[in-house]
């Protein structure tokens, strides 16, 4: 039997069923056909985070990024998603003699 997925527009109602309607977990959950300590995680992941909660597969929270070892650079053209080791090679690359970022730490 392979584990069901549920999109986060349905984890999002669900979690408003027991916050907002003051459904009960245990009734919301025989409703929707979940068990019960499915639901109650997916409450207490909304209560802590609801900007960034269930940010789908392969999402990362931002804490999560950094964790990881994952920095978010921004750039002129948008925003580069580097690894910490790429990050530290970039910053030695500047700080080198003869650069922009060299001079200005004099």
């Amino acid at each position: 039997m392979q584990r069901r997925k549920f999109a986060r527009e349905f984890k999002l109602e669900a979690v408003r069923l027991v916050r907002e309607r003051g459904v009960t977990i245990a009734q919301a959950a025989r409703d929707l056909d979940l068990h019960k300590n499915v639901l109650r995680k997916w409450v207490k992941e909304f209560v802590a985070d609801p900007g960034h909660a269930f940010p789908g597969h392969g999402q990362m929270r931002p804490e999560q990024m950094m964790i990881r070892g994952i920095i978010v650079a921004p750039n002129a053209g948008g925003v580069d998603v580097l690894s910490a080791r790429c990050f530290a090679k970039r910053l030695s690359c500047l700080a080198q003699p003869g650069t922009v970022a060299a001079r200005l730490r004099r």
